[in-house]
Formats: C-alpha cells, sequence, structure tokens
C-alpha cells in the first residue's frame, strides 16, 4: 500500500521530487511511496495505476516549482495529470502538502489557477531550499511520520533496537588483531600493543616492555599485565593505579 503520493511536473520540480521519493523511501520503505516515474513499470497502464496508487494513499506532496504557474494551459486543462492528481486527492480527502521548490518559488496565488485548484492556494505549504536539500527532506520526512502516524520510521526503529551500552569502536589505524572489550572485573591479564603509531591506552596492569623503540612520554601504572611489542612511537598511557617505572630491558 502506497501511503504518500509524490506529485509533480516534468520540467518543473522533477528533481526535488526523486530527492524527496529517496529520503522517504531510506525512512519509511519504498513500497510506502508512490512517484510515477520510478513505481510505475514498464507496460502497465498508467492512468489506472495512478488513480489506484492515489486512492490508496493517505498524502499527497505536491511539488511546485518556480515555472508551476508558467503552464497555465495546462493547469487549465481537465487532462493535465498533474492537475487530474490533485484533484483526486481533493476528492478522496488526502492531505494535500505543497512543496515550493527552490527559494524563488513564491506561495500559489488563486488568480493563477483554475477554480478547481484554488484550494491548493489555501493550504499551508513548506518552503524546500535547494542549497539545503538535507534539512529540507528531513523536515518533510518529519512532516510525513506526523500525518501518517501509521507508517514505520525505521530509522528510529534501527537506533532504538542498538542495546543502551553498546561498545563502539574507537581503535585507529590498526593492522593486524584487536580484542576491544569494557567493565572487566578481577584480573586481566595479556594485553599485547604491537608496532603502535601515537597514544596507546590500556587498563589496569603491570608494563613490561619489550620495545625496541620508544619515545615520547610514557605514564604506566596499574596491576596485570600488558605487553608492548614492535616498534611504538608517541605517549604511551596506562591508566588507574600508581606509576611503576621500570627501565626497558631491551634496549
Amino acid at each position: 500500500m502506497n501511503e504518500v503520493f509524490i506529485n509533480y511536473r516534468t520540467g518543473d520540480g522533477e528533481k526535488t521530487a526523486a530527492l524527496i521519493d529517496q529520503e522517504l523511501s531510506r525512512r519509511f520503505g519504498s513500497k510506502c511511496i508512490f512517484r510515477a516515474s520510478k513505481s510505475i513499470a514498464p507496460g502497465e497502464t498508467y492512468p489506472d495505476t495512478l488513480l489506484t496508487a492515489l486512492r490508496h494513499s493517505s498524502v499527497l506532496l505536491a511539488v511546485v516549482g518556480p515555472d508551476w504557474t508558467n503552464f497555465r494551459a495546462r493547469l487549465h486543462d481537465p487532462e493535465d495529470w498533474v492537475r487530474k492528481e490533485i484533484e483526486e486527492a481533493f476528492t478522496c480527502e488526502l492531505a494535500v502538502v505543497p512543496i515550493l521548490d527552490g527559494r524563488k518559488t513564491d506561495r500559489l496565488d488563486k488568480a493563477d489557477l483554475p477554480p478547481e485548484l484554488a484550494r491548493l492556494a489555501d493550504l499551508q505549504s513548506i518552503p524546500f531550499d535547494t542549497h539545503d536539500t538535507e534539512t529540507g527532506v528531513r523536515r518533510i520526512g518529519d512532516l510525513v511520520a506526523e500525518l501518517v502516524p501509521g507508517l514505520r520510521d525505521r530509522t528510529r526503529a534501527d537506533s532504538a533496537s542498538r542495546p543502551p551500552d553498546t561498545v563502539t569502536n574507537s581503535t585507529r589505524d590498526v593492522h593486524g588483531t584487536a580484542v576491544q572489550s569494557r567493565d572487566f572485573t578481577g584480573d586481566v591479564g595479556g594485553t599485547v600493543v604491537k608496532d603502535s603509531h601515537g597514544p596507546v591506552h590500556t587498563g589496569n596492569g603491570h608494563i613490561y616492555q619489550n620495545s625496541r623503540h620508544v619515545s615520547g612520554d610514557r605514564h604506566i601504572s596499574g596491576d596485570g599485565t600488558t605487553y608492548f611489542e614492535g616498534d611504538n612511537h608517541g605517549a604511551i598511557q596506562h591508566r588507574f593505579g600508581e606509576p611503576d617505572r621500570r627501565e626497558d630491558d631491551s634496549r
């Protein structure tokens, strides 16, 4: 079932329509968003497909570009599909939201519209700044979530499914095996750090350095065991406990 129908005119707003479709499909799923050039398969009868999609939608987003009202002859043509889609949305009592595409696009004026579309000028519109599309599509997505409460926002669902105490990786530029953990109690032994460049931070433990070249400040403390092997450059910090200032026996 299509919940959101994107109405637009080719040559005046199709790029913004595609951007809106992309964002809404990411958040709510592609099957919930109808845009003619994407949703109508080759060989399908588009009049029937369009009307069926409209009647199964909850909201119509009318993308109004800077030249939208300049297509005056088409707007006054009862067979114009941009007009027919909006009229059908009014007939089906869908929520209709004009999207003003670009900074130069003004609010619609009833004087520029046929009587059948005059209601469109009274509807609250959303300006869409083509120089800040990320903000624009996010705002439209938030509005759609409010207008269609039944839609499942997949971005929020994915965020909520992550455990609250998830451990994130802060290790960078690692070659070889890296093991990361959190919230240990008791003895933790055998942390091996090889060929590091820059600061190295580990947990509790005595430090036995088997490094051939160590440069920079060393702050070493704790109980347990941490081994530094290979060529290590930069500050090596071992947190918690009192410093253990054993000399490097490998030099």
